[in-house]
């Protein structure tokens, strides 16, 4: 492919920064992905570098007649609709039909596109950025969206006093004085330390992140579902459903569908059956497991995203017998990595190599050797650490989707080299409890499977669950040499620079094992064939505005 530079006019509007993604690319340091995915993160216009690779812009619009009503069936939310403190995909799935984030990660791309934030950038170091608001934006209430609502809403969720569920994204990142109005229509973020993935972090990777007016009552969102979206609330009924009809005042133009519905379901195989008993248009997710008869429907279109979406099998630092590094090597290495993802995915996911970075990250070094089943080692490990006669542990997780299989796979491979692991597989509720040390069987559990949902850069992945003091450390890993390791990666807006640090990172994790990543699986997601134009993200989010029916 013959690429076309960007001339000097239009290098000369971009900012120190954003050239130098260019130049990395052009010296051959970053690919053609890379260009793509960190020129959009830094904000460089679609335009612009679709012009240097030829790529056209735009999106695709679907085939077929505007007006439909889309049916979508999705997990019941499992509390209120509340935009600070929801975190499960039913609730998250709700938000986003009425309310819109500053940006928006294209699933397909993992390149952010403007939203209701038309263009933004960084400071050289990475610890301020600045973003610039679409305007005449009106909120469904009729108000129009300014700098005070964006503020508001995002420092609300950087307070720690409010109990955001995002906050496992802002802490240590951003506190509410971070959040600056410049002007009517111009939004600075003030870091507490520099972060070159920033960006995402406010875009729909961030699924609390949507704008409301400001002085809203985040405990009475689901009486009215204000927003900025495509989408006016119609009716909500909890534990039953929810409708939208078209927002005529939506700025992104036409709304296809003149109405959506959604149906609260419990389980897969009841969503399977009512899409293929003609009661629903779209199943929000599914899995390869109790699903495969869909996957080979020919009335059925699955739509197929990779993700970094996967499980943690974390074993406790600081209870025996996991205290020892080389017993938590012993199990990784039990592992069959391959058939696993063949067993529980028909293929349809990627390897994992004990490290949150999952294969769709530019910035994972792939020149780390990936772990594979080495039952002899294995063996010599446990004898090395005492254990040549075995040990036994209990593995706590959930009832959810394939976990409880994963664990039954892992509980047969441990016991070639002695270890016995007893099961003890919990509904959702029991498992995460408050969430909070000593309230949590996923927290203090010695062993267990949590399940993570995707995102597009690995930041929350490598903070929350894995750094010292980590709000989801359930391995209590403790190891100051990782924290930098992580605090200079994601300080770092080089991503050559970023390959090196995540190279170092992922062989500390190999080392010390607190964690197993043994896959990132596909977001699987089904529609009628009938059915156009529906957009799924890795994080259970269904964009239907340009959704048709044929």
């Amino acid at each position: 492919m013959k690429f076309r530079l960007p001339n000097q006019q239009a290098r000369s509007g971009l900012d120190e920064l954003q050239n130098h993604v260019i130049d990395e690319f052009l010296a051959g340091r970053i690919d053609r992905r890379g260009l793509l995915r960190h020129g959009s993160a830094y904000g460089i216009s679609a335009a612009l570098l679709g012009g240097m690779i030829g790529e056209a812009p735009g999106r695709a619009l679907a085939a077929g007649g505007e007006g439909a009503t889309i049916r979508v069936s999705i997990t019941a939310p499992s509390t209120a609709i509340n935009p600070v403190v929801a975190g499960d995909t039913g609730s998250l799935c709700m938000l986003q039909q009425a309310g819109e984030f500053l940006l928006f990660d294209n699933p397909k791309t993992l390149r952010l596109e403007p939203m209701l934030a038309t263009s933004w950038k960084s400071s050289r170091d990475g610890r301020v950025w600045t973003f610039t608001l679409r305007k005449g934006v009106k909120f469904h209430s009729g108000g129009t969206m300014t700098a005070d609502d964006v503020v508001y809403s995002l420092a609300r969720l950087a307070d720690p006093k409010n109990g955001s569920n995002a906050l496992s994204t802002f802490k240590g990142v951003l506190k509410p004085e971070g959040v600056v109005k410049v002007d009517d229509h111009t939004v600075a973020f003030h870091l507490e330390a520099p972060n070159g993935n920033f960006a995402y972090l406010v875009s729909s990777d961030n699924y609390n992140a949507i704008i409301l007016p400001k002085g809203s009552v985040a405990a009475d969102y689901e009486k009215t579902f204000d927003g900025t979206g495509p989408f006016r609330l119609d009716a909500y009924t909890p534990g039953r459903g929810a409708s939208f009809v078209r927002n005529p005042a939506w700025w992104g133009g036409k709304v296809m569908p003149a109405r959506t519905e959604f149906g609260f379901y419990s389980n897969q195989q009841s969503q399977v059956l009512a899409l293929q008993g003609g009661q629903v248009d779209v199943i929000q997710q599914i899995v390869v497991q109790g699903a495969q008869g869909l996957l080979h429907d020919p009335s059925v279109k699955i739509l197929n995203i990779r993700s970094s979406n996967h499980r943690e099998v974390h074993m406790r630092c600081d209870k025996p017998p996991f205290t020892d590094k080389r017993v938590r090597q012993a199990v990784a290495l039990t592992l069959n990595r391959p058939g696993i993802v063949h067993a529980l995915f028909g293929g349809l996911s990627d390897l994992g190599n004990d490290s949150p970075f999952a294969p769709i990250y530019p910035s994972t070094n792939t020149s780390v050797p990936q772990r594979h089943r080495q039952i002899a080692r294995a063996k010599h490990l446990m004898a090395e650490a005492g254990l040549a006669h075995g040990a036994e542990v209990t593995l706590t997780t959930e009832q959810v989707q394939e976990i409880p299989d994963y664990a039954v796979l892992i509980q047969n491979a441990a016991a070639e080299i002695g270890l016995k692991i007893n099961l003890k597989i919990e509904t959702s509720a029991a498992y995460y409890g408050k969430a909070t040390f000593g309230n949590s069987d996923w927290l203090d559990s010695t062993m267990g499977i949590t399940d993570y949902g995707h995102r597009g850069v690995p930041n929350v992945f490598l903070t929350a669950p894995l750094e010292s003091g980590g709000s989801w450390n359930a391995a209590h890993f403790n190891n100051k040499t990782y924290d930098k390791l992580v605090a200079d990666y994601i300080a770092t807006v080089d991503l050559t620079r970023q390959r090196e640090y995540s190279g170092r990172i992922e062989r500390l994790l190999l080392d010390e094992t607190p964690i197993i990543f043994a896959y990132f699986y596909n977001y699987l997601a089904a529609t009628k064939k009938t059915v156009s134009g529906v957009v799924v993200t890795g994080m259970s989010q269904v964009f239907l505005q340009h959704a048709t029916v044929a």
